[in-house]
């Protein structure tokens, strides 16, 4: 698969709108097996299945999940996003988090994904510690 601008778009739009569906293997599904996420704020994982495991926590954390895209540009092999992750936990609180997120693709596939958030509050909107 070449790594066009605009696969990598859709790449990128897919896994962001897969949240909504809540399944782990829509999630995951874009990334290579040796992928690496970061949540700048805090040490990155690396590797699919460390990915999933922290993807499975989040999900395990909150009931909906809509990541909204407001700014989105793609190069070959490059996606900037400028959205606001917006979760209802569990226990019914809400969170509404500014993010930019870099996506770094190769072979179809997202090798690195790193966001940029305030972690401070996150934690504080979410209960959660990352």
């Amino acid at each position: 698969m070449a790594d066009t601008r605009a696969a990598c778009e859709k790449l990128v739009r897919d896994f962001l709108g897969s949240w909504q569906e809540r399944r782990l293997e829509s999630i995951c599904s874009g990334f290579a097996d040796d992928a690496v996420y970061h949540n700048v704020p805090v040490e990155p994982i690396e590797g699919i299945a460390a990915i999933r495991a922290i993807f499975q926590t989040f999900l395990d954390a909150f009931s909906d999940a809509k990541l909204e895209i407001r700014t989105l540009a793609a190069e070959p092999g490059l996606v900037l996003v400028e959205r606001v992750d917006h979760f209802t936990m569990n226990d019914g609180r809400t969170v509404a988090l500014p993010v930019t997120g870099v996506f770094e693709i190769k072979n179809g596939k997202i090798t690195r994904f790193s966001d940029y958030f305030d972690l401070a509050d996150f934690e504080r909107q979410s209960g959660m510690k990352l």
